[in-house]
């Protein structure tokens, strides 16, 4: 490129004066004058932060942002009085708070389970049918069942099937482990009409198993994924001497585009085609067991975007439940397997796998409306009508909270350094001179070009030893302040988080899939950064940087200053799946957890069940490693005061350690802006702060 004349007597504004603030108008940019105009911090309010993170739209009826500035939940959905709503923040200033205050001294990340949130979910839901069903005049019932596998946490599972009893609410299971604990949940707590769902591969153990559950009383359908399952079936029932509800999985045609739908149509991973459901049928008249087949189950895929395509789907499962009733079979449920979506962008579009078209009740009304009509065409009663809606049950629930620790500054120049753009070599002091000079006669492509020829020609002499480190970074800093000038945006500020993407939000990483994630907190305060998360973790893909609303950046806050903690994000919608997937990836476990109801209280919830996350200890004994033993061996090499520090590093959780009294103070809470004290502590040991005792057997 051309070097522009410049006068060499001319003096040169040092890099450290080049900031935007002190350029001419022009040179701030096209988009200075909008810029000018936003609204100043003052300004800000918390109406404006709930439509800049769209909470309306992926958290309603269930999220919003109070008066406060602070992520606040209805436990009641849209029925939740004002005195009821939870204020999330002050959740975590009780759970995070030390214990000398009142709080619970639970290390963070923390999951905050909402329980009144999932009863209204299985509410909602069983609420939505029996409209359909009523308005239409259909002539069966729903009976739903909650797939296991979306979050087998105990208190999930026997909360579902408690708060699911009135409506006769069943399980689906799809392993033996998840067949154990759905027979023990559902014959403890279920309704003796509930169903029980086996899906899966089977073998003789698994098949036995769902046997034996039907002599315990229970409502036990196994449900044929392969042709070959039907002969252990009739071999195992024969050698226990128990009858058999056996279901078929149909394969169907349709199905819908998009990560979810994979596992559906013609080539779907599960199910029988029409050739194998005729073979099964044969099979059962020719044993005399034809009366056992009761069930049609289905699946064409989670989030199905939109009740069109559902109809199509329910409407084709219709036709092979009425043939399979025509060829003599006692059929009385249609299984439409999952695939009720939620709207984890708040679009309520059907365009990507982050949203769907249609709300519970329209869900509903297209099922049923699907069935009944396909029946009566064909003279065939209306079937009882199953569905395995785990994401829409679970997912509102419960709520990852983090705190982001540190962030990466701007680019500045000490005034003090300035002088080392003097020590440029010849052509790179050309360079930089060119660069100024463009700069200020508002030249921007020009300027462009010599910035970038500038860091491209000091690089090449950083790496042959011309230059020094220092005369590297000041480059680098006056270029990115001469772009900022020029009105380019500032790159994204890297926020560093305490927590594991792999081990919390696993289908981030390992598909894409995007959680509504907002600082839960400060939101009355206009977020003037906007910045990427980085976990823990050592991979480069422990990051986020994809965010709702197509966005490659969050809007943030600047961190609290030096020396205090307590900014915390929360992730929504994540409570299906997410748990279950979540690995050991570094050796990070699983967050703390509190259970959280609504009560009536001065702040309207209390703690009913608290745990630490998994300890040092505990993660390395999940991969075969001996705690006690490691402990032993380092003991031998030190003193006992270390020996004790030692002891309380292999009980402490794997992630960073900060201050709780730091971070509530941070909050602006105290540890008095707490829930109500009863039955708050329940799981939580009494400790001593100065002597947590290492639980798991180790001793000094």
């Amino acid at each position: 490129m051309p070097a522009l004349a410049v006068d060499a007597a001319a003096p040169v504004v040092h890099a450290f004066a080049c900031d935007a603030a002190r350029f001419p108008t022009p040179l701030l940019g096209p988009g200075a004058a909008a810029a000018a105009e936003k609204p100043d911090a003052a300004a800000w309010s918390a109406d404006l932060s709930s439509a800049l993170y769209n909470v309306d739209g992926w958290g309603a009826p269930y999220f919003f942002v109070n008066d406060d500035g602070d992520v606040a939940v209805r436990p009641h959905g849209a029925a939740t009085l004002p005195g009821q709503e939870i204020d999330l923040a002050k959740v975590v200033a009780k759970a995070a708070g030390p214990r000398a205050g009142g709080g619970l001294g639970l290390p963070l990340p923390l999951l905050v389970r909402f329980p009144d949130v999932l009863r209204h979910r299985v509410e909602a839901l069983n609420a939505a049918f029996d409209y359909a069903v009523r308005s239409t005049g259909y002539g069966g019932r729903y009976q739903g069942v909650y797939p296991v596998k979306c979050n087998q946490d105990r208190h999930v599972v026997e909360d579902i099937v408690e708060f699911g009893e009135p409506f006769r609410f069943g399980l689906e299971a799809g392993s033996k482990p998840e067949l154990l604990l759905a027979m023990s949940c559902l014959a403890a707590r279920g309704n003796p009409d509930a169903l029980l769902i086996c899906n899966g591969y089977k073998d003789d153990e698994y098949v036995s198993l769902a046997l034996m559950a039907r002599t315990m009383g229970l409502n036990t359908v196994i449900v044929l994924e392969q042709e070959e399952e039907l002969d252990i079936v009739v071999e195992a029932s024969r050698r226990l001497g128990v009858h058999p509800v056996v279901g078929m999985r149909a394969k169907l045609r349709t199905k819908h585009a998009g990560h979810f739908g994979s596992t559906s149509g013609e080539k779907g991973k599960f199910g029988l085609n029409a050739a194998q459901i005729l073979s099964v049928v044969s099979k059962l008249k020719t044993l005399g067991m034809l009366d056992c087949l009761q069930l049609l189950h289905f699946h064409i895929g989670s989030q199905i975007p939109t009740t069109s395509l559902l109809a199509d789907g329910v409407g084709e499962a219709a036709q092979i439940y009425c043939e399979l009733a025509r060829l003599g079979a006692a059929m009385r449920v249609i299984d439409v397997g999952g695939g009720l979506g939620i709207d984890y962008d708040g679009t309520h579009s059907a365009q990507t796998d982050m949203s769907v078209a249609y709300s519970l009740e329209e869900y509903a009304a297209a099922v049923v409306a699907a069935v009944g009509r396909v029946c009566d065409r064909k003279g065939v009663a209306h079937p009882i009508i199953c569905s395995e809606s785990g994401r829409a049950l679970v997912s509102h629930h419960s709520v990852l909270v983090f705190e982001a620790f540190s962030a990466s500054a701007p680019g500045r120049i000490d005034p003090a350094t300035g002088y080392l753009l003097d020590e440029l070599t010849d052509d790179c002091h050309a360079d930089y001179r060119n660069l100024m000079a463009a700069a200020v006669r508002g030249d921007f492509e020009t300027c462009a070009l010599y910035a970038d020829q500038l860091k491209r020609r000091c690089a090449e002499q950083f790496k042959e030893g011309v230059l020094g480190l220092e005369h590297l970074a000041a480059v680098d800093s006056l270029c990115e302040i001469v772009a900022r000038g020029m009105g380019a945006a500032e790159p994204p500020r890297t926020y560093h988080i305490n927590l594991s993407v792999f081990t919390s939000l696993p289908d981030m990483w390992a598909i894409g899939q995007m959680f509504p994630i907002i600082p839960i907190q400060r939101l009355g305060e206009r977020p003037a950064v906007d910045g990427v998360l980085s976990d823990l973790t050592c991979d480069s893909d422990g990051k986020v940087e994809h965010f709702i609303g197509g966005r490659h950046s969050l809007p943030l806050h600047e961190l609290p200053v030096h020396g205090t903690r307590g900014y915390y994000l929360g992730m929504f919608l994540g409570g299906a799946y997410q748990e279950a997937l979540g690995g050991l990836h570094n050796l990070f476990g699983g967050p703390s957890v509190v259970r959280v109801s609504q009560s009536d209280g001065p702040h309207c919830f209390a703690v009913t069940r608290a745990a630490a996350g998994p300890s040092c200890a505990d993660v390395l004994r999940s991969m075969q490693h001996e705690p006690e033993v490691m402990f032993e061996v380092l003991k031998q090499r030190t003193d006992g005061a270390t020996a004790a520090a030692l002891a309380r590093a292999f009980g402490a959780m794997p992630y960073l350690s900060f201050d709780p009294e730091a971070a509530a103070m941070a909050s602006g809470e105290s540890s008095g802006m707490s829930s109500d004290s009863e039955g708050s502590a329940a799981g939580v040991a009494e400790e001593d702060d100065d002597e947590w005792e290492f639980m798991r057997g180790l001793t000094v």
